[in-house]
């Protein structure tokens, strides 16, 4: 699977929270052996970025505590 550009187009939120969710997420998924990289052929971008446009895997920002 390619990058979903198409998907990030039509993206309604803020592009920079989800390109940094899914740079996250990436790095997540290179780091722990899953059968889901080898079935997306170990393209670990592609999958996260799928996964966060599902809403497979969801994401928050965390604001610092004063």
């Amino acid at each position: 699977m390619i990058f979903p550009l198409e998907q990030l187009v039509k993206f309604k939120g803020n592009v920079y929270e989800i390109t940094s969710a899914a740079s996250r997420r990436a790095f997540q998924l290179a780091m722990v052996p899953d059968s889901t990289v080898e079935d997306n052929d170990g393209k670990v971008v592609s999958l996260a970025a799928r996964q966060l446009f599902t809403n497979e895997v969801q994401y928050r920002i965390e604001t610092p505590r004063q």
